[in-house]
């Protein structure tokens, strides 16, 4: 692969279909914007790992939704790794880029940085909310945490909340190329398989603790084509998902070529964060004047930090809160 080819394909998300399985599908590879979501902060590896999962899991989901604002992943959790959020902002207008961004919190007190990182998140949930924005209601998905990763934690959900078989193959990790700075990349692969009727849902579930899993959702002939596809992603090695050497178009020619592998137009992704001084001041506008002193520190000012691009704004406490007017008379 040409330098040419990697940077067409770097913060990407690649939409495909199988026409012979009736299986639509993505491909993601990130580069440059993952590392500007993690250079925000100073997070320990641990914690990159699971902020890149969680990244590459929200570009291919967000890929999947017709947008016309924002669909936020939430994981919360009773171990060192209490939260883990990214937002996906869809493009404005045909052409742009989609916008994603990402913060973690952590107890680094209580984190063994020597176990693998899921282990660290504990019991909790995993969240996916959609947002269309003004004069819509939105919408929230919960699903418990289980499996062994983000990404079974999210092929859960699916299963469970919108009884849609889903399955996700993901590489990520640090990219040693040679004359590069070590820096992370993300890739993988979302399939997902369409019902001819409305799922049929077992009564109870065989995956953890009960609940729904692809095949609890399927029968006959979609089964065994959900089977066959899974087999064959099976297959993929993690250099392949997370590139840059392999071309997504040649790893699907490669996994699927049998199916009928049919691309459509690549959407780019970017790192955007959408924090901005008048927004917090609109977030602020719902406190007292009393809540706005408490607020305010020893040199006069209320100060706000956003947690996704670590941006710092100070305000005067006369214009916050729904008493501004008042307190500026």
């Amino acid at each position: 692969m040409n330098i040419g080819s990697k940077i067409a394909w770097d913060d990407t998300v690649l939409p495909f279909q199988l026409d012979r399985t009736d299986t639509r599908g993505r491909v993601a590879r990130l580069d440059g914007v993952l590392q500007q979501v993690l250079s925000q902060h100073n997070y320990p590896p641990l914690i990159e790992a699971l902020v890149a999962e969680a990244c590459v899991l929200t570009a291919l989901i967000g890929q999947t939704i017709k947008l016309r604002w924002k669909l936020s992943i939430q994981i919360r959790g009773s171990g060192p790794a209490r939260l883990i959020a990214t937002d996906y902002y869809g493009p404005t207008d045909d052409g742009e880029p989609a916008r994603i961004r990402a913060f973690a919190s952590y107890d680094d007190e209580r984190l063994d940085h020597s176990a693998d990182p899921f282990s660290q998140i504990g019991k909790g949930y995993f969240a996916i909310l959609i947002d269309q924005g003004e004069g819509t209601t939105p919408y929230q998905g919960i699903t418990p945490i289980a499996g062994g990763s983000l990404s079974s934690c999210a092929e859960t959900y699916f299963a469970q909340s919108e009884q849609l078989p889903t399955r996700f193959a993901l590489s990520f990790g640090r990219n040693p190329e040679p004359g590069e700075a070590m820096h992370w990349r993300a890739g993988g692969v979302m399939l997902q398989q369409m019902p001819k009727a409305s799922p049929f849902a077992k009564e109870g579930g065989s995956g953890e603790d009960g609940l729904l899993n692809a095949n609890d959702v399927l029968e006959g002939e979609e089964n065994e084509n959900w089977n066959h596809v899974n087999i064959l992603l099976d297959t993929a090695e993690e250099v392949e998902l997370i590139g840059p050497t392999v071309q997504p178009t040649d790893l699907l020619v490669r996994l699927f070529h049998e199916d009928g592998p049919r691309v459509f137009e690549a959407q780019p992704i970017q790192f955007g964060c959408t924090c901005s001084h008048d927004r917090v001041l609109q977030t602020l506008s719902i406190y007292s004047a009393r809540d706005i002193g408490h607020m305010t520190t020893d040199e006069g000012i209320v100060t706000a930090d956003c947690q996704f691009c670590g941006a710092h704004y100070e305000f005067d406490p006369k214009s916050l809160g729904f008493e501004a007017e008042q307190n500026g008379q």
